[in-house]
């Protein structure tokens, strides 16, 4: 019971990634789920041993370097660098919001060969359990990660998710994006990127963002584009750094 006297809702329950998170697969899902996210896991896992991270960042802003745990507060990037961003914070003890879908499940269950943990849910399927979820995160010190343009996209266009949490928890929304110098780009929504062995990556972070509590509902849509910019600074400044064009 709560202090008014109405029953209190349910705990969201965050668990250890498992692979009963998402049942409802056909057949040949579930055969693609059983045996993808292992290969995905021991070949990262060989190639990612060969990358070589690079850290930036804009003035005034203190990157999470490789190894590092960080505290109660929340990362965004795009969709496209979960490869890399799967090595370089596998030590953070992070939680991500991943959604509920196919491709979802597959991130899910190579995450958990990581030792990440994940909640389910994203901007269009599950999304307030899911951010209920990742408030318990932060609540408990640990950092939660959104792919801040997923499941679905459009590209680069941050959904209203990290905001959200953000006013609810008070945690700062740290902005960042992973760039090989080379890689194989995927012919998918988001231009999936897989950095090839031995590449340099540019972790790339820009100016935290930062949501009152008190934020009015008409001021959310501002805020929003505050950190899709901080994103795609961070984005644009890797590439720029590596000497290539933004796209």
């Amino acid at each position: 019971m709560n202090l008014h006297g109405s029953p209190s809702p349910p705990p969201v329950r965050i668990g250890k990634v498992t692979e009963k998170s998402s049942p409802g697969f056909t057949f040949g899902q579930q055969i693609v789920l059983a045996v993808v996210p292992r290969i995905v896991w021991a070949l990262l896992w060989v190639v990612g041993l060969t990358w070589r991270f690079e850290v930036i960042a804009e003035d005034g802003v203190t990157p999470v370097i490789f190894g590092q745990k960080a505290g109660p507060e929340i990362y965004c990037f795009w969709h496209q660098c979960v490869l890399p961003c799967t090595l370089y914070f596998r030590h953070s003890r992070a939680v991500i919001l991943i959604s509920r879908s196919f491709d979802g499940e597959l991130i899910t269950r190579t995450l958990r060969m990581f030792g990440f943990d994940a909640v389910r849910g994203s901007s269009s399927r599950g999304a307030r359990p899911g951010l209920l979820g990742l408030k318990g995160v932060i609540e408990t010190g640990r950092t939660a990660i959104f792919t801040a343009d997923g499941p679905r996209g459009p590209i680069y266009e941050t959904k209203m998710g990290p905001i959200k949490l953000a006013q609810a928890t008070g945690a700062p929304i740290g902005a960042f994006h992973l760039q090989p110098e080379h890689a194989w780009v995927m012919n998918s929504w988001d231009r999936f990127l897989v950095p090839r062995p031995f590449t340099r990556i540019i972790v790339s972070w820009a100016q935290w963002t930062r949501v009152p509590a008190d934020l009015k509902p008409e001021q959310f849509q501002a805020k929003r584009e505050e950190l899709n910019r901080a994103i795609e600074r961070a984005r644009r400044r890797a590439l720029a750094h590596l000497g290539q064009q933004a796209s």
